[in-house]
């Protein structure tokens, strides 16, 4: 089961979370039919929003993380509710680049480096909190660990990782945000560094065994750790026909009475799950009728 593990330090200004989403990437994987490295690119965004999104305080917030580095992938989204329940799409998903050393996929060149990692926190009020941060890599943790120190001025070490088996299905995704809060001396920032260091790739470890708690532990082993939470996540899309249909009426009777004398109805696919949703033409007149009566 998918989950993510909340804990702080008892002994150290020190916050992280981990988690561990095989199955979570795998049905993003399987439904964008991605190949390998734009599975991994898109899963490490999708953890990174769902860590975002879990420890939102609003219970219909939502986080919504983009990126756009100008590399073969396009953009990717990945979006979270408040419980860290993902949903996300790549633009071009079938794409490959040469590997890196050790056979390892480069997700930074697929992703590329020229552009943004723009975060959108909906908290439920008239307008949502919008940060972006010019991308360090394109190898999305990194890039968000950025966005941490520059828009909110948090101290963070953060790792993603997933393992393409293979037969191109998921095989390991998981990882982890570590923030330091105020207070944190050297000597902290130090026995960081060598945890992160002694821990060493997420996926090779959640594929031996460990689980979100285990990284967590193995990573702040100097400190003495208080868990706080464990949830369970999903890839959890929350399109449905009525709100299809409400985001047919928002195209507005212009646009609506082309499709019904031009196409004789409509096909939306979502892009977040690739759900079909299909309008014949008298459905489509009666969501024009509904329109010119707002």
């Amino acid at each position: 089961m998918d989950q993510i593990v909340r804990v702080i330090a008892k002994d150290a200004p020190v916050k992280a979370m981990a988690i561990s989403a095989r199955d979570t990437v795998e049905r993003a994987r399987a439904i964008h039919d991605c190949w390998p490295v734009a599975a991994a690119a898109l899963g490490r965004l999708l953890m990174a929003a769902s860590m975002m999104g879990a420890v939102m305080k609003t219970e219909e917030g939502a986080v919504t993380l983009r990126v756009k580095g100008g590399g073969p992938l396009g953009s990717l989204t990945a979006v979270s509710d408040s419980r860290g329940n993902v949903r996300g799409y790549v633009q071009n998903p079938a794409v490959d680049v040469p590997r890196k050393a050790k056979g390892k996929l480069d997700v930074g060149a697929a992703v590329g480096a020229d552009g943004d990692l723009t975060v959108i926190r909906d908290l439920g009020l008239k307008e949502p909190y919008i940060g972006s941060v010019q991308l360090v890599g394109g190898e999305i943790a990194e890039d968000v660990a950025a966005y941490f120190v520059e828009s909110e001025q948090v101290p963070t070490a953060c790792a993603l990782g997933v393992l393409i088996a293979p037969d191109q299905t998921v095989q390991a995704a998981g990882g982890y945000l570590i923030q330091l809060l105020p207070g944190a001396d050297e000597g902290v920032v130090s026995a960081v560094e060598n945890g992160v260091a002694r821990l060493g790739a997420v996926s090779a470890r959640l594929d031996g065994g460990m689980d979100p708690l285990d990284l967590l532990k193995e990573v702040l082993s100097d400190f003495e750790l208080e868990v706080l939470e464990t949830s369970p996540v999903e890839y959890r899309c929350y399109c449905t026909r009525d709100r299809v249909s409400r985001a047919l009426i928002s195209l507005g009777k212009d646009e609506l009475n082309s499709l019904i004398e031009e196409q004789k109805g409509a096909e939306l696919t979502c892009q977040f799950c690739d759900k079909v949703y299909q309008f014949s033409a008298e459905e489509l007149t009666a969501l024009r009728d509904e329109a010119s009566a707002k």
